[in-house]
């Protein structure tokens, strides 16, 4: 890399494309991503969410790895052996999905290959595509433990998979049994409670007519579901409900099928809603199901696993479930037997991987009980074992897994950890086995293995441990065990949070991570989720090459408010691009002033600019300290901004330019050159996590820095001895002075070429101001400064007990500012009055979007400060 290293001048354009790639793979040829398990440095452990093998980068993810690399730069740098294990996820039904997609093509089903060709179609589409999100995770910076990579399916994990499973079984806690369960007729598998997505939709309410058994009349049912009462095995009341008290214990005519069904009482009928009466359908309800339970009645099935009626739906067999739905509605009209239809909203819940409409059926599972598993891991979050930030968030996981069900780990496809039970037909064994077995223990009968694989996230429960050798006590997973961190985003709180929480108790006796940070959604500018359909999706990839990787992760950084969603736009990237350029332009000039400087230690503070930046800049080291170790990232990094920009380039690089320019002999050279360099030099390290390659590049530009690499470099410490809080006051003084001069110009409209002079008047400042008088001119553009005040008329200005004069009426013509001001401010006062008007509009403020009433309100509030200005400018002009 010596070609980098080139001191003096660095180009005069920030190329992000000729730098990051360069360094990325410095940083890894060098091993600096590595974890040692011989180090003696305390451990800092990280497991990255693993991204599935199908995904592309999107928002959520760069929010996410982004955050994760911050953390890990900075414990890197702050002297732990830090480990961020990366990897990725096999996503059962996600990926078999595409992979049928790409057979189909060809002409061909998974049917038609058969499971063993089918799954081996699938190992290859992931070798040629199952690495794509981790390269774009490169490409952003992440300094993942590339030589500690897992898969949820590579040979460590299915072991850990198997074991966990065989364990459970044996315990009891893995069971089989007939439930009803979601299924996905176009996945084709069961989903889990938490992969079913549910959305407001409008609806329909069927109101139906059973007639009586024996007797005229009839009860009036409501569904939503009408094609379901093909499976109905009864009608139930609310046993309080007087409506209906004579009909218990009598039978109605299930219609168009003809079965009779009793009537029957339970607590959970609804009295409110449709009629009162319910019909009962336990084979495609949950809540009827346990109904069916308390009142021994039979479960009838009439769906298949495609979405099409069975045997047992009559003249409907073979029928498309919403095709059925409609001929059973033309039958019961033809039968008098449809009383009415009404438009109704409803939850749909919708498979999250297709979309499709999930159905709800009584099917043949593999369960986990899940209430031995969930009170541990309730305990370690309410004693602080597990801390949930924000805390907001803890409520939330406990009212989840006090009201937890048992979790349906079995799903109807190939691609996956096929469950590791065996049957034996010749005398009806089933084993649990840690190794497959042709011929049974206890026979020697053949066996053949069940069908179904388990759910991806039983694999991902695991991730923590299983990631670190488990169930080898490995090296990795003594020192890196339990994990320090984990970073993720609310959504998959129960599918994969609590579910690790609870495995890392049972499986290691130990909580599987110290602390979880919750992060918010990444949601466009006006506030709406990004999607497709909207067109308002930001692709990061794009971003990363229009902007930069450093201006990408400093926006996302800056953005990410603890509870606040991140509302993002292409301008904010652009801003971060443009802060990007500042530290480059900043690291272009510091460079320049320090050729041919050799560092031997700041020893002299005397020139004020140079105690005051020292002092400030441990200000600012604790604060990115205590922001990155508190996840308050977007203060850590709104810190550095606003030091990097206002503090340290609009303030001391312009103090310090005349003296290392030779235009003021009196401030010792080299030590502003000593004080330059510490400065600049700890900033690059505070904003290195942040900002890593445009960091490193500067680095390696510095004379002396120490390091070969920003990365290893120690990250800094606040330093006490240059705390100087009555040099930080000196200097605001000077700096106030100097903005009020700026302000009394710009807003007066004096030419910025005309060099005037200005009064001060101060009992406390004068010797101050006396001794740098040359960079209030400097920076004023003045002529002369006059101790003393101004006899006759002068705008005027004060500030920490300095009186500012300035005789206006030597530099402008004060009549026509005055009608120059009058006129600016009707106009000004006729937009308050039509923001006002449309504020108090009861129409627009019902109609206009949110985001629209609240620019309209920062419009009024701003013009209301501008009316204020322009009075007070007034003011000033006059005399008053």
């Amino acid at each position: 890399m010596e070609d980098t290293v080139l001191g003096g001048l660095v180009e005069k354009v920030y190329d992000p494309g000729s730098v990051e790639g360069k360094w990325y793979s410095f940083w890894i040829e060098k091993g600096y991503f590595v974890a040692s398990v011989s180090s003696s440095k305390p451990p800092f452990s990280i497991v990255i969410p693993p991204p599935n093998v199908t995904g592309s980068l999107h928002m959520g993810h760069a929010l996410n790895n982004v955050l994760q690399d911050v953390v890990v730069r900075f414990k890197r740098m702050d002297g732990f052996e830090a480990l961020w294990v990366p990897g990725t996820d096999h996503a059962g039904i996600a990926t078999q999905n595409v992979v049928e997609r790409e057979l189909a093509k060809e002409g061909l089903s998974r049917d038609m290959l058969g499971r063993e060709a089918f799954v081996e179609r699938v190992w290859q589409w992931r070798e040629r595509y199952g690495r794509i999100i981790v390269e774009q995770l490169k490409r952003l910076g992440c300094s993942c433990d590339w030589s500690k990579e897992r898969f949820t399916m590579d040979e460590g994990l299915s072991r850990a998979v198997r074991e966990v499973f065989v364990r459970l079984y044996e315990e009891g806690l893995i069971y089989r049994a007939n439930y009803i369960i979601n299924f996905c007729p176009r996945c084709r598998t069961a989903l889990s409670d938490l992969e079913v997505e549910h959305e407001e939709e409008e609806g329909r309410l069927y109101y139906i007519r059973y007639p009586l058994d024996g007797t005229e009349g009839f009860l009036t049912v409501a569904t939503t579901r009408p094609e379901t009462m093909l499976g109905d095995t009864a009608l139930a009341v609310n046993p309080s409900d007087e409506r209906y008290r004579a009909y218990l214990g009598l039978k109605a005519i299930l219609p168009i099928i003809g079965r009779r069904l009793p009537i029957i009482s339970d607590s959970y009928v609804d009295p409110s809603f449709g009629t009162g009466v319910l019909k009962v359908t336990p084979a495609h309800d949950f809540n009827d199901f346990e109904i069916a339970k308390r009142h021994g009645l039979e479960a009838i099935r009439i769906m298949d696993e495609d979405g099409r009626i069975s045997d047992r739906g009559g003249p409907y067999a073979g029928m498309d479930r919403f095709l059925c739905r409609e001929r059973i509605l033309q039958d019961l009209e033809e039968e008098g037997l449809l009383d009415r239809i009404e438009p109704y909203r409803l939850l749909i819940g919708r498979c999250y991987r297709c979309k499709s409409i999930v159905e709800p059926f009584l099917s043949l599972q593999w369960f986990l009980r899940m209430k031995p598993l969930a009170e541990p891991a309730i305990e370690a979050v309410r004693q602080g074992r597990v801390k949930i930030i924000p805390k907001v968030w803890e409520q939330i996981y406990f009212e989840w897994m006090e009201n937890i069900r048992d979790w349906c780990i079995s799903r109807q496809i190939w691609w996956g950890h096929r469950i590791p039970v065996f049957y034996c037909d010749s005398c009806g064994a089933v084993l649990a086995l840690r190794q497959d077995l042709k011929e049974c223990k206890a026979c020697g009968g053949p066996l053949r293995q069940d069908e179904d694989v388990l759910d991806t996230w039983f694999s991902s429960a695991l991730w923590p441990f299983s990631t670190l050798g488990w169930p080898e006590q490995t090296d990795l997973l003594r020192k890196f065990y339990p994990t320090s961190l984990l970073v993720t985003g609310f959504d998959i709180l129960f599918f994969w949070v609590a579910r690790m929480t609870m495995m890392g108790l049972k499986f290691m006796g130990e909580v599987p991570f110290r602390e979880v940070y919750i992060h918010a959604l990444v949601r466009d500018e006006k506030g709406k989720k990004m999607s497709k359909s909207r067109g308002n999706v930001i692709d990061p990839l794009r971003m990363i090459e229009r902007y930069g990787t450093d201006a990408f992760r400093f926006t996302l950084a800056q953005l990410s408010v603890q509870g606040r969603d991140i509302l993002l736009s292409e301008r904010r990237i652009e801003g971060g691009r443009n802060f990007a350029n500042k530290v480059w332009n900043a690291g272009r000039l510091t460079l320049s002033l320090l050729e041919d400087f050799s560092p031997k230690g700041v020893t002299s503070r005397e020139f004020l600019p140079d105690a005051w930046v020292l002092s400030r800049l441990q200000s600012i080291v604790e604060a990115v300290r205590d922001g990155i170790e508190g996840f308050r990232f977007s203060e850590a990094a709104s810190d550095l901004y606003q030091f990097f920009w206002h503090e340290f380039c609009d303030w001391y690089l312009e103090f310090i330019k005349p003296n290392l320019y030779g235009r003021v002999e009196r401030w010792d050279r080299e030590a502003t050159r000593e004080v330059l360099y510490e400065t600049f030099l700890t900033l690059l390290k505070l904003l290195h996590p942040f900002m890593p390659f445009i960091t490193e590049e500067l680095y390696q530009r510095l004379p002396a820095k120490g390091e070969e690499s920003i990365m290893v470099s120690s990250f800094p410490k606040r330093r006490a001895e240059y705390v100087d809080l009555d040099k930080e006051e000196s200097m605001q003084v000077l700096k106030d002075v100097i903005s009020l001069i700026r302000n009394i110009r710009g807003e007066l409209r004096i030419s910025p070429q005309m060099a005037i002079e200005v009064f001060i008047r101060t009992p406390t400042f004068e010797h101050l101001l006396s001794e740098y008088a040359f960079y209030i001119k400097e920076f004023c553009r003045l002529e002369a400064i006059t101790f003393g005040d101004w006899g006759t008329k002068a705008a005027s200005a004060t500030t920490r007990g300095v009186e500012i004069f300035v005789p206006v009426e030597r530099y402008i013509d004060i009549e026509r500012e005055l009608m120059r001001i009058e006129k600016e401010m009707r106009r000004t006062e006729e937009l308050i009055a039509r923001l006002d008007c449309l504020l108090r509009n009861p129409s627009f403020m019902e109609r206009a979007e949110s985001q629209v009433i609240e620019e309209k309100r920062l419009e009024f509030l701003e013009l209301e400060e501008k009316r204020s200005k322009l009075l007070s400018l007034k003011r000033m002009l006059l005399g008053e």
